[in-house]
């Protein structure tokens, strides 16, 4: 039986922009959809940093909810948001075609940073904040919440030098060309901070379903990119092994060349003083298992008691 895919997503701009563009990829493959945008509760609560929440998917419980309730049938989501374990019952069915996984760093227009200078820096990450303080310790740093328009116009609003963001959300929503901003409220500068090692999964977009639909699992599977999976897979296991969710400053990024598995990944302490990192390849056939090697190493090597000095001072 042929019937509507009901697609479930947030309803910030770049949520939308993700799930239509999978509309429209399940449509050119002939299957009927309907967008069901839901708020999360992540797009609601914008004074508290992630990791004070204490919600493990933040941004997906709403739609995982949505989705046992069988008010939509799958959810699209920026995987990076998504916990490495699913919630009993649902199931990945693609990742798609990554992005670009790097940060950026946008400031206002024609405004050139001394960093050597003390800077005011603004992210709501962990892992940002943790990694740039690494690099320059005697800057501050902000809280900065919200969709990307609305953390873009509080960067306009405040006498911040810059701030942090996914390169990928900027160039999905046209904010970003040649690392340029070209938004007319927003006329600002882009500089890749290629030396910052991101998130698990950024850049990547994430088809979940339950697990007895069979009808949408064939659908979306179609859309699936293997190796934009395999590297996703191998930094998810990275980050479920050291077991840092939100709670951490976690960096993981696995590329393949040729017939390789590049992989670099990190643990920072909260300040940044402290740095555990490791650097390692795989033959691309014996990626199973690779992520959790990876973290494991860290693990012996001083990530066990920098894991729990940060959940002391978390709370987590």
């Amino acid at each position: 039986m042929k019937k509507t895919i009901r697609i479930g997503t947030r309803d910030s701009e770049l949520a939308l922009w993700q799930a239509n563009t999978v509309k429209s990829k399940l449509e050119t493959l002939g299957y009927s959809t309907e967008l069901v945008p839901v708020k999360a509760q992540g797009d609601l609560i914008l004074d508290k940093p992630l990791y004070e929440m204490g919600i493990t998917g933040i941004f997906t419980k709403t739609l995982d909810i949505a989705m046992i309730n069988g008010m939509v049938d799958i959810a699209v989501h920026s995987m990076k948001d998504v916990p490495t374990l699913l919630p009993r019952g649902i199931v990945q069915t693609a990742v798609l075609e990554r992005a670009t996984s790097q940060d950026i760093l946008v400031t206002e227009a024609d405004t050139e940073i001394d960093f050597e200078k003390v800077c005011t820096i603004a992210t709501g990450s962990l892992r940002r904040q943790a990694q740039w303080l690494h690099r320059y310790p005697n800057h501050k740093h902000v809280d900065l919440r919200g969709n990307v328009n609305t953390r873009l116009q509080k960067l306009k609003d405040n006498q911040w030098q810059g701030a942090i963001f996914a390169k990928a959300g900027l160039e999905r929503l046209g904010f970003v060309s040649e690392a340029n901003i070209k938004n007319t409220s927003f006329a600002g500068f882009g500089e890749d901070l290629d030396w910052m090692i991101p998130a698990p999964a950024q850049g990547a977009m994430v088809i979940v379903a339950m697990e007895n639909d069979a009808f949408s699992i064939e659908a979306t599977s179609k859309l699936n990119h293997f190796s934009s999976e395999i590297c996703t897979h191998i930094e998810r296991e990275f980050l479920n092994t050291l077991e840092g969710g939100c709670t951490a400053p976690i960096g993981a990024l696995a590329e393949i060349v040729k017939d390789k598995i590049l992989f670099k990944g990190c643990l920072f302490s909260l300040d940044g003083k402290e740095m555990l990192e490791i650097e390692r390849s795989v033959n691309t056939v014996d990626y199973k298992g690779f992520g959790k090697e990876c973290a494991t190493y860290i693990l012996k090597n001083g990530g066990k008691e920098l894991m729990a000095k940060i959940k002391k001072l978390t709370g987590k």
